[in-house]
């Protein structure tokens, strides 16, 4: 087991020293962000699991030489460069990013580049504390409204349910919904794409496989999305039964968000097979 020496004990407390300085301002407006909007909650879970992902790998990490590369320092200048621009230009999403790189890069320059093929996979993994740009958040809002309206539309006229669509808009006899951006697929993307990046690399072993579970996020958000709004209107055209009521509704939501994870699962589970193919192999 390779231990760090002297001189790495002082850059590795003055890089920390440096980031808790830098980086603090930024730190506390993320928290902020995860504490008071449910779009960005799953924020909070980003560092617990990038460290129990690092833990898990102790004794493998406890045997990698540690060969410092000075390339890191490309990285870390860089960095405090991208959050002097964010801060200056006020690019808000830069900041986080460039912390990540600033870590990235500290790991880098004190441990080396075996070090860092090691861990990759939680190094990337910090970028999911980067809040969705607005503008990007935007674009895609719109677009994801109204195919999930259509869609919903279209599935719920084969039933012969009288319905139709204006925009994001769905008519029916005695009532009109709409179709919120919380119920485009958005909303629960990100969320899906986080647990979906940690299932597949602590489950399955082809980097390809874990890749295809992770984009996989995308059509499950979409689909269950679609099947909620459906739902909704089903439930007030058979039932009369109103699934948009706050109490109600919020339920509702955290119900059609275990669905979505059922089907990860269950998409897990099909490549899984792949998986222990190839190991086999």
């Amino acid at each position: 087991m390779n231990k760090l020496n002297q001189d790495n004990k002082v850059l590795l407390g003055l890089f920390g020293a440096c980031f808790f300085l830098v980086f603090f301002p930024v730190w506390k407006q993320l928290i902020n962000l995860w504490m008071s909007s449910d779009d960005h909650s799953y924020g909070l879970f980003i560092v617990p699991i990038c460290a129990y992902i690092v833990w898990q790998k102790k004794e493998a990490i406890g045997k990698i030489a540690i060969e410092p590369d000075k390339s890191g320092l490309i990285f870390v200048v860089a960095s405090l460069g991208l959050y002097l621009l964010s801060r200056y230009a006020d690019i808000l999403t830069l900041a986080p990013v460039s912390m990540v790189v600033f870590v990235f890069g500290a790991v880098l320059f004190i441990f080396g580049r075996k070090m860092v093929k090691e861990l990759i996979f939680p190094l990337c993994f910090l970028f999911f504390i980067v809040p969705v740009p607005a503008q990007i958040y935007s674009a895609m809002t719109i677009p994801l409204q109204l195919f999930v309206t259509k869609m919903s539309v279209f599935m719920a006229s084969i039933l012969d349910i009288p319905v139709y669509r204006e925009g994001n808009v769905i008519h029916m006899p005695g009532r009109t919904l709409q179709v919120v951006q919380a119920c485009s697929g958005l909303r629960s993307l990100v969320s899906l794409l986080t647990l979906a990046a940690v299932f597949g690399y602590l489950t399955l072993k082809s980097n390809v496989l874990r890749t295809v579970l992770f984009v996989s996020g995308l059509p499950v958000a979409v689909f269950v999305n679609i099947f909620r709004v459906l739902l909704m209107i089903m439930a007030f055209h058979f039932m009369n039964l109103d699934l948009t009521e706050d109490r109600i509704h919020g339920i509702f939501g955290m119900v059609i968000f275990i669905l979505a994870l059922v089907f990860i699962a269950i998409i897990r589970k099909v490549l899984a097979f792949w998986d222990k193919s190839a190991t086999n192999e």
